[in-house]
């Protein structure tokens, strides 16, 4: 008998198989589970044009949201009934107008995040303007004065708001086409990167792996990546493989660009990339702050991967037996030589 006071004895608890928890999830990622998820953020958000002003209508919502497809969904909150926001893109010089509308149980805000713009318009409640009260609607209007990567998100019980997904994306193109990323770099894709670490755990673009989404690209390709940080911690960021030239920071271009593989990026900061895809294979691309990527059970949360393929005029010799065309992770890493069995071989499992 164990002595009076003394723990009592339990039972002895079995081991994890880390490599089939690791390969389970990975399988997940492969198998595309971020494209199953309803609602998918980040969608562009087309204006109507009003006498020359770009006017853009948002509701604030209260949603119910997957962060993956096995976990439960949390209830959170989006601009138009999505998390991240739709993105609003504009150019230099446009007059904005946002139309919003509060169909929370809850007052709040909006702020136009690294914008100049009047003050009446900085969207502070109890500052700058009164909270936004539930069923009522608040327009805020300005020029677009500052070019680059921005952020619109809650500015009234922020920690809990736009941790609960109240955050988005406002890209203004400079008034110049030269300057712009597609001329400037030859960019021939634009990817905004939203990372947050508060309601759901460690997101990026309000999923977690393995339901975030893969960058695909060709090998040639030049890509831009505009990390924006809406959550309470930094995120140093690393793509195994190939540099990054970091080119912009919270909408300023750099006036020397430098070359890194990871790059922190602190609450509220903007920091633009440019990657050119020369090496093909499936290039892992996560946060190095390790328990924000990867735990006993393998990988979650701020995981996903730069995926470059070859070009088809470039596959030369003998057939290869490819996986499924709607499979590009599977299909590039093959390619480039995986010797995992999971990519080796279409739907294995351990």
């Amino acid at each position: 008998m164990a002595p009076s006071g003394a723990p009592a004895a339990s039972s002895p608890v079995a081991p994890v198989d880390h490599d089939a928890t690791a390969l389970a999830v990975v399988e997940r990622f492969l198998d595309g589970e971020g494209s199953s998820l309803p609602r998918a953020g980040n969608q562009p958000l087309e204006p109507r044009i009003e006498g020359g002003v770009k006017v853009f209508r948002l509701t604030i919502d209260e949603i119910e949201h997957r962060i993956d497809a096995l976990k439960d969904p949390i209830a959170a909150l989006g601009y138009n009934g999505t998390w991240p926001a739709p993105r609003i893109e504009v150019t230099e010089g446009d007059t904005v107008r946002a139309i919003v509308t509060n169909r929370l149980h809850e007052s709040t805000g909006v702020h136009f995040h690294g914008q100049r713009l009047p003050n009446a318009m900085d969207g502070v409640p109890h500052v700058t303007q009164d909270p936004i009260e539930p069923g009522e609607t608040f327009t805020y209007e300005f020029v677009a004065r500052t070019p680059g990567s921005h952020m619109y998100h809650s500015h009234h019980n922020a920690t809990d708001q736009v941790g609960r997904g109240l955050l988005g994306a406002f890209i203004v193109q400079p008034k110049d086409p030269a300057d712009r990323y597609d001329r400037k770099y030859g960019v021939s894709q634009d990817i905004v990167w939203i990372s947050n670490d508060s309601l759901g755990g460690f997101t990026i673009n309000g999923r977690g792996f393995p339901a975030t989404s893969p960058i695909v690209a060709t090998v040639g390709e030049t890509i831009a990546i505009r990390f924006m940080n809406e959550g309470s911690m930094m995120h140093p960021w690393h793509l195994h493989g190939m540099p990054m030239q970091v080119v912009a920071r919270d909408g300023y271009p750099l006036p020397q660009p430098f070359l890194c593989d990871t790059l922190g990026v602190n609450p509220g900061e903007r920091w633009d990339v440019i990657v050119r895809c020369e090496d093909p294979g499936a290039w892992a691309f996560h946060c190095h702050i390790l328990p924000h990527a990867e735990g006993q059970d393998g990988m979650f949360g701020m995981v996903t991967a730069l995926v470059i393929n070859e070009p088809t005029s470039a596959i030369l010799g003998g057939p290869i037996r490819d996986p499924a065309p709607a499979d590009p992770i599977r299909t590039a890493a093959l390619r480039a030589g995986s010797t995992a069995l999971v990519c080796r071989v279409p739907g294995a499992r351990g």
